[in-house]
């Protein structure tokens, strides 16, 4: 190339290089903190979704921060659509339920959002990134990660000074298939240290070599273990046994083998202790035994019993573990199926949950996921009271639903209200599973969200029983 010819070129290369590095510059966005807050007492709201005209999708996690980082909206007066599950804010004239926000690179834009549900949403307690978008913002830098990324429902129990807590079939980075034999950890008497947003739970969990939380329900034989009856139950000699009982699962959701196990407190695992029963012709359907939620009664001669429901109590035992072991020791319960709606219309057919006790309400109370229900069909969570927790049981009060998403297996969590508090706590495991939508939430899917119930409202008049 002659000489004139090659000046031209570096000539025109330095011309270009400012262009160059503004154009690179625009790229390296520095991220907009929008934070979504709930209007009635100023705290930050997880699980709210912000979606632009474009179908950009940012959803706040536990601290109610979303980093928006979109470098062709920066500067620009964007329309963001709210979809907020209980949370939102007032239609427009077309309808539409959204927010105008003109985000800046290290700027700062706030949502009030209205709550629509009875419950409060508190914030997330498993999986990854709890304070992902905080982070992206150089926030919440010392929290630490606990390598699980989606797990299933919960079993939760004190035992010997500590709180145990397993979940279902848990989902990791490194390859879609986990683990399915429950995954566990333990906390101290209180799980968490402050029951508000935002949540910052610390787990302890069972590892394995490689510092990855490891099964804890190992049963032998083809498919997941799901484990349920989490219990500890004191034995003849005084001594506190941690328990639980076990199902086999195959394809697609079929139970083919149910059991008994008992904690190895040397090898922090569950051991299997009998079979109670295996698919065959003669018996294709497992007769009742110790599985959902347990909690303790003591009936009007002063006798304590375990009772094991899901939600309603449909199963007892003596408490004690000889009884728990022996099933000549079971008897069965009559659980309803249903309920009357407190706003009318058909009976709440009931799915799951659990019953517990409320000092505040001096009442046996119930939080439980409605069967098919509407808008979700495995999302709308219901409350009712009843004087014994055999019932008869109220009317059902709707307290949370969500939309077009599953909230399944609520669990009652009795230890995190403070005596003399009319606050009621529950979590379940929201998923798209059984939704038919075809969209994960991002970080949350599949994962336990937690909720607060205040029984001092009046919205919960129509729930009491007779």
């Amino acid at each position: 190339m002659p000489f004139r010819a090659r000046f031209s070129l570096l000539r025109f290369g330095f011309r270009l290089l400012p262009a160059v590095l503004l154009s690179t510059s625009a790229w390296a966005v520095e991220p907009c903190r929008i934070t979504v807050v709930d209007r009635e007492n100023g705290w930050p709201v997880p699980l709210v979704e912000l979606r632009t005209t474009h179908g950009l999708r940012y959803v706040t996690d536990n601290a109610g921060v979303i980093a928006f980082d979109a470098p062709e909206l920066m500067g620009r007066q964007t329309w963001f659509e709210v979809i907020g599950h209980g949370y939102g804010v007032p239609k427009d004239g077309f309808g539409l339920k959204g927010v105008r926000l003109t985000p800046r690179p290290g700027g700062s834009e706030k949502v009030e959002v209205t709550r629509s549900n009875l419950a409060l949403r508190l914030g997330r307690l498993t999986g990854g990134g709890l304070f992902a978008e905080s982070q992206k913002l150089g926030e919440e830098t010392g929290w630490r990660e606990s390598g699980v990324l989606g797990c299933d429902s919960l079993q939760i129990t004190a035992h010997n000074g500590r709180m145990f807590q397993f979940w279902g079939d848990t989902l990791f980075a490194h390859y879609p298939l986990g683990v399915f034999d429950m995954t566990g950890a333990t906390t101290g008497p209180e799980p968490l240290k402050a029951p508000e947003p935002p949540l910052r739970p610390e787990f302890d969990y069972f590892r394995d070599a490689g510092q990855r939380p490891r099964g804890m329900v190992p049963m032998p034989g083809e498919g997941p273990t799901w484990a349920g009856g989490l219990i500890s139950v004191p034995d003849q000699s005084g001594q506190a046994r941690l328990v639980c009982s076990w199902n086999k699962i195959k394809p697609p959701l079929e139970p083919w083998q149910t059991g008994l196990a008992v904690w190895n407190e040397e090898k922090s695992v569950f051991d299997p202790l009998k079979t109670l029963w295996t698919k065959s012709d003669e018996h294709p359907k497992s007769p009742p035994f110790p599985e959902g939620h347990v909690v303790r009664w003591t009936d009007a001669e002063g006798k304590s019993w375990l009772l094991f429901g899901d939600p309603f109590p449909y199963l007892k035992c003596p408490d004690r573990f000889e009884a728990w072991a022996d099933p000549a020791s079971w008897e069965k319960i009559d659980a309803p199926k249903s309920l009357i709606n407190a706003g009318g219309g058909s009976p709440v057919k009931v799915h799951r949950g659990g019953v517990a006790w409320s000092p505040w309400r001096k009442r046996w109370v119930t939080v439980f996921t409605q069967d098919m229900g509407s808008p979700s069909a495995y999302g709308e969570i219901w409350y009712a009271e009843a004087p014994s927790p055999l019932g008869p049981w109220g009317s059902a009060v709707k307290i949370l639903t969500h939309e077009d998403y599953s909230f399944y297996n609520p669990v009652l969590h009795p230890e995190f209200t403070p005596e003399g508090s009319p606050l009621l706590y529950f979590e379940g495991t929201y998923t798209r599973t059984f939704s038919g939508n075809p969209q994960p939430t991002p970080r949350y899917e599949y994962n336990q969200i937690l909720y607060r119930l205040d029984l001092g409202v009046g919205g919960l008049a129509g729930a009491g029983g007779e």
